[in-house]
């Protein structure tokens, strides 16, 4: 990797791209404990992306990582690890440069601590201010491929987080769980928000927007929904608490 560079240093942790072929290693390998795939996940989009590690300052162990496809221009999005399951035609006339996420993992077992997520999130604003982006998208998953413990989510994403008309991703996966085809019912909002991924609750926070379908991914062994927030969409508070993470060093 030639990204070389520490990101943010904040409290217990330490946010930095991915310098050496040890350091991607150490990536796919909580890729692969996360994602219960035989050794370590690796695929053919590694070599193109930003790779970037959450690391405890005290021990250097690695708590959280993702990497990020940064394309200069939205009709690239074809070259996408998103493109493989969704048609992303519509939104090739999106204006600006835009970046994928991906592959996001937090550590098994690991207490919750909010400064994982937010470390994350400071880290992709950094970027995302340096390359004047204007698009962050990529796969949310759900873990399993059982769609009855996420209808409440898959219910409120239904109602309220729908991609707009115009730049709705169309089927492409052979197999998927269509979930506006649901019976029209009342969500249970906490229920629905407590089971959503957390990477997945942060883009809604920020006014994100999902496909209308998921794809079964049994490879991996999740359910996953494209997901994207137009940066200019993104309330002005919470850019402001964004940038105050990702400026402190």
């Amino acid at each position: 990797m030639t990204h070389q560079m520490t990101l943010l240093a904040k409290g217990r942790y330490v946010a930095r791209i991915a310098e050496t072929a040890g350091d991607l290693q150490a990536a796919q390998a909580l890729r692969g404990a996360c994602f219960s795939t035989d050794g370590p996940d690796a695929d053919r989009f590694d070599s193109l992306c930003r790779h970037i590690l959450i690391e405890e300052k005290a021990s250097g162990r690695l708590m959280c990582c993702f990497r990020m496809l940064v394309l200069q221009h939205a009709h690239q999005i074809a070259e996408s690890y998103s493109a493989q399951f969704y048609d992303l035609a519509a939104l090739g006339s999106v204006q600006g440069g835009c970046a994928e996420v991906g592959r996001f993992c937090i550590r098994e077992g690991v207490i919750a601590d909010p400064d994982i997520l937010r470390m994350a999130w400071g880290a992709i604003t950094a970027i995302v201010d340096a390359e004047n982006l204007q698009l962050l998208f990529g796969c949310s998953s759900f873990k399993g491929t059982d769609v009855t413990p996420y209808i409440d989510s898959f219910n409120l994403l239904k109602a309220r987080h729908l991609a707009p008309l115009p730049l709705r991703p169309r089927i492409k996966a052979p197999m998927v769980f269509g979930f506006c085809d649901l019976p029209c019912q009342a969500p249970d909002l906490r229920a629905g928000m407590r089971a959503m991924p957390p990477l997945l609750r942060t883009y809604l926070l920020m006014g994100g927007w999902v496909s209308d379908h998921a794809v079964v991914d049994e490879a991996l062994n999740t359910l996953h929904v494209f997901t994207a927030v137009e940066v200019d969409a993104i309330p002005e508070t919470r850019k402001r608490l964004l940038r105050a993470v990702a400026e402190t060093a």
